[in-house]
């Protein structure tokens, strides 16, 4: 099962993973291709475990979550996986914070699995919703996200499978959501990084030290990264890919980033790790740490 909590600092900085759920996938389905007996212990009884979350950043005052996650859901989708979550405000309330206390939600992106509690209700793929949305669930907050996710999805891919729900999420952030771009500062120290090709508004969050006494970061990678197969396997393609080629050269780049911890919120591990290139490919090490209670 994947682990629960994890947490980082960098210099006055921390960064919390929240766990919301996790989900059971096709593994030939999510990366088609890849021979999994190459990569022993990637699987789970044939399936491949991803998990579902959300970054919490504490910088000074601020409270800044990264994601929303899946929301409150429990689905089997036919062929592709079994997902289930719903922890996230738990999670949340361990930490010591209510909703209201978030600042700014940055959305890496709009897949299904990255805005599940952006309202009260969770976009349940192919099922009829149990009531109309009230509002944002972190309703004090700024929502950001590149302007090329927002325009994709609500033109061209509008109501696309995986995408966001036009009732659940569009609707609420219409005329809330602010738009962000490469190198644009979040917080002292936190800055987005376009990194498209995953989805054509892709971005990364990057945490550093603002005090500069450390020269370390923290690249929080969206889906740029779901399993460390995608290390081991510089040619993996993932099925959600809008542009595998520009997805795939992200990828190979940020494996390339010096002084960087990667924060994959997908992997089941622990999702903060190091990486060490092996021969043209690459190993991951987690470095996160179970927070300490509050």
């Amino acid at each position: 099962m994947p682990r629960t909590t994890d947490r980082i600092t960098i210099g006055e900085t921390s960064i919390s993973y929240l766990i919301d759920g996790h989900g059971v996938h096709n593994p030939d389905t999510m990366m088609p291709g890849v021979d999994w007996s190459a990569h022993p212990g990637s699987l789970e009884d044939g399936q491949l475990i991803l998990t579902f979350g959300s970054f919490l950043i504490r910088a000074g005052t601020q409270k800044i979550l990264v994601d929303l996650a899946l929301g409150e859901m429990d689905v089997n989708l036919p062929g592709l996986a079994h997902v289930k979550g719903g922890r996230l405000l738990q999670s949340l309330a361990a930490e010591g914070l209510s909703p209201d206390d978030i600042d700014t939600v940055v959305y890496t992106h709009l897949h299904l699995d990255h805005i599940g509690w952006t309202s009260d209700v969770a976009p349940v793929p192919n099922t009829p919703k149990p009531k109309s949305p009230s509002g944002l669930t972190f309703a004090r907050a700024r929502h950001l996200m590149a302007e090329a996710e927002w325009r994709h999805w609500t033109t061209e891919a509008a109501g696309e499978m995986g995408g966001p729900d036009a009732e659940a999420t569009i609707k609420p952030l219409d005329g809330v959501v602010e738009f962000i771009g490469n190198g644009d500062t979040i917080a002292p120290g936190i800055t987005v990084e376009d990194t498209s090709g995953h989805t054509p508004g892709h971005l990364a969050v990057v945490v550093r030290d603002p005090s500069g006494a450390s020269t370390e970061s923290v690249f929080i990678a969206g889906d740029i990264f779901h399993a460390p197969v995608e290390l081991a396997d510089p040619t993996c393609v993932f099925s959600s890919d809008v542009n595998p080629g520009q997805a795939r050269a992200v990828r190979n780049r940020v494996l390339q980033r010096p002084d960087t911890v990667i924060a994959a919120g997908h992997f089941t591990n622990g999702v903060f790790g190091r990486v060490t290139p092996t021969g043209g490919t690459y190993t991951w090490t987690p470095v996160g740490h179970p927070p300490t209670s509050r």
